[in-house]
């Protein structure tokens, strides 16, 4: 498993961000790499609203995901973990709250707990696309490629939108790659092309281009990246690396990228995984 730990944890002085401690406050994860994260102010006042509609409707599936996804709009993924359990115990038949907390169990790294949330949404709804997506990634970051690669394919089974094709497209030639599948990662190519309507997930649509020999590494890593945009192209990137064979390089990317403040994203995360397996194989 991953969470043996390399180094102490870091705090630093900004809220929100990846290290940072109030005075008082529990983190609301811990890496692999020992570093504790904690969530931000809720200064629009989103979550307390969220909690007064639920009060007033608390049998409402809406309003019980509608105030889980407030408190992870903040990074209070612990509160969110609460309340999706909160609200299984009243719908134990839901399969989106088991997606949902899940999702939220891979924010906190904790990956085994992930993946039974998130196979049990798939024994209840199989068609859903983030079911399957979110399930691939668990999987993805406990090392099961193969597992991964059957969930990401099921996932892409039900995509009805190229963003939606894009994002799986992305991880799943990952995965095979992963596995050391050449020709499988390849056939995953074939169905990207530059004219697809990319609304939202245009890291992961730069990152399949470069990975088509359409795109140079210096198209997609530039000085003007957010956080996020290093986490999400950056671990793409490393990962081509690391695959092909260049650890050193895949390396000093992962250490950009966890050394940037956007850690609920799974490429932040993914870095993660990744650093620690190397550490392990000391």
């Amino acid at each position: 498993m991953l969470y043996r730990f390399l180094f102490a944890v870091i705090v630093i002085s900004v809220p929100g961000l990846s290290g940072l401690s109030q005075t008082g406050q529990t983190p609301e994860a811990v890496s692999p790499l020992g570093v504790s994260f904690y969530s931000m102010p809720d200064e629009k006042g989103e979550v307390a609203e969220a909690e007064k509609r639920l009060t007033a409707d608390p049998e409402n599936l809406e309003m019980i995901i509608a105030l889980g996804r407030a408190q992870a709009s903040v990074w209070r993924y612990r509160d969110a973990i609460a309340t999706y359990t909160r609200g299984i115990e009243k719908r134990p038949g839901e399969a989106m709250l088991y997606r949902h907390r899940g999702h939220r169990y891979i924010s906190t790294r904790q990956f085994d707990k992930a993946i039974t949330d998130l196979e049990r949404a798939a024994s209840l709804n199989d068609k859903n696309f983030d079911i399957w997506y979110h399930l691939g990634l668990a999987y993805y970051l406990e090392g099961e490629f193969a597992k991964a690669a059957t969930a990401y394919e099921k996932c892409r089974a039900v995509a009805e939108k190229d963003d939606s094709l894009i994002a799986v497209s992305d991880w799943l030639y990952m995965t095979y790659r992963r596995q050391n599948k050449p020709y499988e990662a390849a056939r995953v190519l074939e169905r990207i092309t530059p004219d697809l309507k990319v609304e939202e997930n245009h890291s992961y649509f730069a990152r399949l281009l470069f990975y088509k020999g359409l795109k140079k590494e210096t198209d997609l890593m530039t000085d003007q990246m957010s956080d996020l945009d290093i986490a999400t192209v950056g671990y793409g990137m490393g990962n081509w690396h690391l695959y092909n064979g260049n650890t050193a390089r895949a390396k000093e990317i992962f250490e950009k990228i966890v050394s940037g403040k956007y850690w609920p994203a799974f490429g932040f995360i993914s870095a993660e995984t990744e650093l620690a397996r190397m550490r392990d194989k000391k």
